[in-house]
């Protein structure tokens, strides 16, 4: 994959990125310093608005790569869901969550909802209604809750598929 630096040297900091200064201030927080080339060559176009497929090795920061760009676009005012994440597993939807929600420590009212099954629909419900921002949901799950009638994909922004 090629770098789209002019000079070819590797990006120094998320904020050149152009990342928003909540997102940044969380990876500092976390203690996140420069960007993997997965994140570098990525975030700058989703931020672009642009469709990506991405691949790279375990442990390269995939998630980061896309939850960052996604959540410095997001408008937190609207409280309803903007970003729908299909995940294969459980497993995967709770860890794409935890990561959201770290990411997003900056940004006060975001809320991330994960969605799978084997779990109770009340307390999804319950989030749903009080107003969800990102959603991190198995396929099965959401479409038993398309079927019902209780999510609508009608405000999303952004769709990624993660592990496709």
């Amino acid at each position: 994959m090629s770098s789209h630096a002019a000079d070819d040297q590797p990006v120094a900091s998320f904020a050149e990125l152009g990342l928003s200064a909540p997102i940044v201030a969380a990876l500092q927080e976390v203690g996140y310093e420069s960007p993997s080339p997965i994140q570098a060559a990525t975030i700058p176009v989703l931020l672009a608005g642009n469709d990506l497929i991405g691949q790279a090795q375990t442990g390269t920061g995939k998630t980061a790569a896309f939850a960052l760009p996604l959540l410095s676009m997001l408008d937190v005012s609207r409280r309803e869901p903007q970003v729908l994440v299909m995940v294969p597993t459980r497993e995967l939807a709770i860890q794409v969550a935890e990561a959201f929600q770290k990411y997003a420590s900056r940004m006060p009212g975001l809320h991330v909802l994960p969605i799978y099954g084997g779990q109770s629909y009340v307390p999804q419900l319950n989030a749903l209604k009080r107003g969800t921002h990102v959603i991190v949901a198995t396929p099965g799950r959401v479409i038993d809750h398309l079927q019902r009638g209780t999510l609508s994909l009608a405000t999303l922004k952004y769709v990624v598929l993660d592990e496709a």
